[in-house]
């Protein structure tokens, strides 16, 4: 299967691997520093919780040209960074994508890919369930070895899922179907959100999260508030145990991001300030929509700097 991952970040760089030891002929689409990384020494991850290192040579693009063609072509990196790679990827003649990451737009994007391209594309959206961040020139992976990926497409069955079968016949990360991939992702954005509106300083630098009692607390009912925002969206909450943890078992909760916020994996599952500052803006603009009060929510823009 001719693949290629466009992004070669920590989730894309892990995407790979596990696409590559799957038996698939895998190319990454990299520039700069990244790309002589990858041509020089392959993927190289330090899976953290399973205590080794793994490399694989793989070829590298720098540019996806018109005429390039692959089976499938995931598309892997931030949220804000997905607008400028749409005409790019409706100009090629690849029919086959999957949009990869968190989004809050993602029929916004979809609707672009149909209108736009050269050829009649067909459009998944998935999340690569995994973390990591990068160190020098290797990536740092949770969970990167094996797990899964929850993926759908925005209108009934995934067009070309023989395809993404194939694909991932002998890879160890699975693919998770769901019926509803849109409500995942938008109720996926909630805590990380407020996961990540307490872990940046002023300057944009993460920091550890301080874990106090009155900030947990305000976690917990912010993200609450967020829940019953995309419910007046008409949203359904997936998967739903997270609205029920939150609502239900609120003391539980709270002991589990107290033991969180203590240890050092938090910066693995870390975004980019410029991903979360973008998310909250398509959170606010839901906020304005339905009107819904969210005092604790507020109650985090004004103490930190990332949700203002």
């Amino acid at each position: 299967m001719k693949i290629l991952v466009y992004g070669a970040g920590v989730l894309g760089s892990q995407l790979a691997h596990v696409l590559v030891r799957g038996g698939n002929d895998v190319t990454v689409l990299a520039r700069g520093k990244r790309a002589e990384e990858l041509e020089k020494d392959g993927i190289v991850i330090r899976h953290v919780f399973q205590f080794k290192t793994t490399v694989d040579p793989v070829r590298v693009a720098r540019t996806l040209e018109v005429d390039d063609q692959y089976d499938l072509i995931f598309v892997v990196m931030k949220y804000n960074d997905f607008s400028s790679v749409l005409p790019i990827l409706a100009d090629n003649q690849s029919s086959n994508i999957v949009i990869v990451g968190n989004n809050a737009d993602a029929r916004s994007m979809q609707n672009f890919l149909e209108v736009n391209s050269r050829v009649a594309k067909q459009v998944a959206f998935g999340f690569h369930v995994s973390a990591g961040k990068r160190e020098k020139d290797r990536m740092l992976s949770v969970g990167g070895g094996s797990g899964q990926m929850v993926i759908g497409s925005l209108d009934g069955e995934i067009g070309f899922k023989p395809v993404l079968d194939q694909a991932f016949q002998h890879v160890k990360n699975k693919l998770n179907v769901l019926s509803d991939i849109d409500a995942w992702l938008k109720s996926h954005i909630i805590p990380i959100l407020i996961l990540n509106a307490v872990s940046f300083n002023e300057k944009r630098e993460m920091q550890k999260m301080e874990g106090n009692k009155q900030q947990l607390v305000h976690m917990i009912r912010a993200m609450d508030e967020g829940f019953s925002v995309l419910e007046a969206m008409g949203i359904t909450i997936i998967p739903e145990i997270q609205a029920k943890m939150i609502r239900k078992h609120q003391r539980m909760l709270y002991l589990l991001l107290k033991i969180y916020s203590m240890l050092p994996v938090h910066k693995l599952v870390t975004g980019s300030f410029g991903e979360i500052e973008a998310l909250n803006n398509a959170f606010t603009d839901w906020k304005k929509t339905t009107g819904i009060p969210t005092p604790h929510w507020d109650v985090l823009k004004r103490d930190f700097t990332i949700l203002k």
